[in-house]
């Protein structure tokens, strides 16, 4: 079982009040993984979604997703957070030259891009992450499911992705090839 908390109890460089204000005034910078599991040719044959309640008990589908810290590396980043909501075990497999599937644009308000976050202005570097080690999803996570990439792109799958993160898994998918 891991250690680090969802929230992790050291926010990086800000304390809570500093970290909201700065939230009201500067895009923060995010690592999104969507973990996957993938054949010996190297095609994905699943994909990890983990499945939260919110704060309201409402219950969602998201992924690996978190903050970039004050001269953290996005490699250092992206594996802070897959061991944090994976568990130690999960051994994510990162590319010696990380490139990103997409790169999402959260508002707090309903834009253009689709994809909100009431909490913030955030940019995030989207990756799909082969992990090959057994998965012990975060303590707020009700658990970590693997679905087929058709499963995943179900409007019943679709329906309970949070902010507009839906569609971030069809461009994942697009960009490892699913669906040609």
């Amino acid at each position: 079982m891991s250690t680090v908390r969802t929230p992790d109890p050291n926010p990086g460089w800000l304390n809570e009040e500093d970290l909201y204000e700065a939230r009201r005034r500067l895009p923060m910078v995010y690592v999104e993984a969507i973990p996957v599991r993938v054949d010996a040719l190297g095609y994905v044959t699943e994909i990890g979604l983990l499945y939260v309640a919110d704060e309201t008990g409402q219950f969602e589908r998201t992924f690996v997703s978190g903050r970039v810290m004050y001269r953290e590396t996005v490699r250092g980043a992206l594996m802070r957070h897959l061991e944090k909501d994976l568990g130690p075990m999960a051994l994510p497999q990162l590319p010696p030259s990380l490139q990103p599937c997409a790169v999402a644009e959260y508002f707090p308000a309903p834009s253009e891009t689709g994809l909100t976050d009431d909490r913030q202005h955030a940019v995030s570097l989207v990756y799909v992450v082969p992990v090959t080690g057994e998965c012990d999803p975060r303590q707020d996570a009700l658990e970590l499911t693997w679905l087929t990439p058709g499963e995943a792109l179900s409007d019943e799958i679709q329906s309970e992705f949070i902010g507009g993160r839906g569609n971030l898994v069809r461009q994942a998918l697009a960009y490892v090839g699913w669906g040609r």
